[in-house]
């Protein structure tokens, strides 16, 4: 980092070179979906709440009397800036200019390394992220940020301002209250960001299911009604798949579908689990009780939502296998490697078991309905069973399990796939020793087809 001028307080310092080439890559071309900024930011202010949740355990006067932690989206039409606030931990100064001008450290990355055993555990944070700051130039060409750090002076606390063009200023300023605020002035395109019902989109889209309020001014608020909020909190939903299976009820899991799938009615089934250790998760998976209108659209992305730490990353098929494709629910990891933008996964042996962990769990459930619930197993069956057939073709690992699921029609059941291959097996004729076969577009073409007039003799 190389200091440019000095002039009393206020310094002017140049970004380093890594940290120019990430802000090119931001403004011009690293996200495909502009938005994400707000998914960013809002993230580093969960943050720093768990931050100062954590080091409040051992030093309550952190709190300095307000243990209210929350997060609030301000809109200024007038001055063209959106503002994202938090009362977490706040930063210093040399902690800005480490975490803010050098793109090589994370605040939350070092967090994680000063931590032991099972305190990493109780951290609720988002590591792995070192970069989503800069994703405020997408849609700004200035940012400015007021920090105070939990516990410091209020004549102590840091602005940092940047127009992203290779350096920034940093002075020390007076703030009253602790934690940081971050005000973008927007670009003169990008004018969609000043509406509420937008920011209140995002926000819903991207950090629903976040353990931390997210208030907005009530711009509908009725003057004449004295009990009316000043604030609304955008964010009401609750992370259901983070409570106890003992907490939760039937009611309570098929609501949770039909809040997240858009679909009217309940599931078949569910499953829901986590999985502890080096490469922790939690799964709430689902089986719909009917087929999407665009379960045969190859292009069509799987109903399952990707979370890392109850903010949503994306949803699409590199979660599920194309024959589970029909399958809904959430995914929610503790530790999955991303790549810069936090819109692709990086191809590694942590996603490779936890797709495969998801599938076992599925196929779990699948054998579970054609032993103890045949009706639900006969409805799958009728909704995804050809679906349910591209699995041993895709999926080798799993393709004498899947087989075993798979049912078919015989001459025997008058069109009906109900004939599974070990029960064919098992009731072959004396002598048999081959299986026969035909394909068709339906039942009763199969059935009239000349090929079978050997058998019928």
């Amino acid at each position: 980092m190389s200091e440019i001028k000095d002039k009393s307080d206020k310094q002017t310092l140049g970004f380093e070179a890594e940290t120019k080439q990430v802000l090119n890559m931001m403004i011009n071309s690293l996200y495909s979906n502009k938005e994400i900024f707000l998914r960013e930011l809002i993230s580093n202010a969960s943050d720093a709440a768990d931050k100062l949740r954590f080091a409040a355990l051992s030093n309550e006067s952190l709190y300095e009397g307000d243990g209210d932690l929350k997060i609030r989206i301000s809109i200024d039409k007038d001055a063209r800036t959106l503002t994202i606030s938090d009362n977490g931990i706040g930063m210093v100064a040399d902690e800005v200019k480490k975490n803010i001008g050098t793109i090589a450290h994370s605040g939350t990355k070092k967090f994680f390394e000063s931590l032991t055993g099972d305190e990493g555990k109780d951290s609720q944070m988002i590591g792995q992220f070192g970069v989503g700051f800069y994703s405020s130039f997408i849609v700004a060409d200035k940012v400015t940020m007021v920090t105070r750090k939990a516990g410091e002076d209020k004549a102590s606390a840091v602005r940092w301002e940047s127009a992203g063009e290779g350096e920034y200023t940093i002075e020390t300023v007076e703030k009253a209250t602790r934690g940081t605020d971050i005000t973008l002035h927007l670009k003169e395109d990008e004018s969609e960001f000043l509406e509420s019902h937008r920011i209140q989109s995002v926000v819903r889209k991207f950090s629903e299911h976040l353990d931390i309020p997210i208030l907005m001014e009530n711009e509908y608020k009725d003057e004449e009604k004295e009990d009316e909020p000043d604030d609304i909190t955008v964010n009401s939903s609750t992370a259901l798949w983070t409570k106890s299976k003992n907490e939760l009820k039937e009611e309570d899991y098929n609501d949770f579908y039909k809040q997240t799938s858009n679909d009217y009615q309940d599931p078949l089934a569910h499953t829901h689990s986590k999985v502890e250790g080096t490469n922790e998760y939690t799964l709430l998976l689902y089986v719909p009780s009917k087929a999407p209108f665009d379960m045969w659209d190859r292009e069509a992305t799987s109903g399952v939502k990707l979370y890392v730490k109850r903010t949503f990353i994306m949803e699409g098929g590199e979660l599920m296998p194309r024959y589970l494709r029909f399958i809904k629910g959430v995914i929610d990891s503790d530790s999955l490697p991303l790549n810069v933008s936090r819109e692709l996964l990086q191809q590694s042996k942590q996603i490779d078991k936890l797709k495969a962990g998801a599938v076992k769990k599925i196929l779990s459930l699948i054998e579970g309905l054609s032993k103890n619930h045949p009706e639900k197993f006969e409805t799958l069956w009728k909704e995804f069973g050809a679906v349910l057939k591209e699995g041993p073709i895709e999926d080798v690992k799993n393709k004498d399990r899947i087989a075993k699921l798979l049912r078919f029609a015989s001459t025997k059941t008058e069109g009906k796939q109900t004939v599974t291959l070990p029960s064919y097996i098992e009731n072959m004729a004396e002598g048999q020793d081959t299986i026969y076969y035909l394909t068709g577009g339906a039942y009763a073409t199969v059935k009239n087809s000349p090929h079978l007039e050997v058998f019928k003799k």
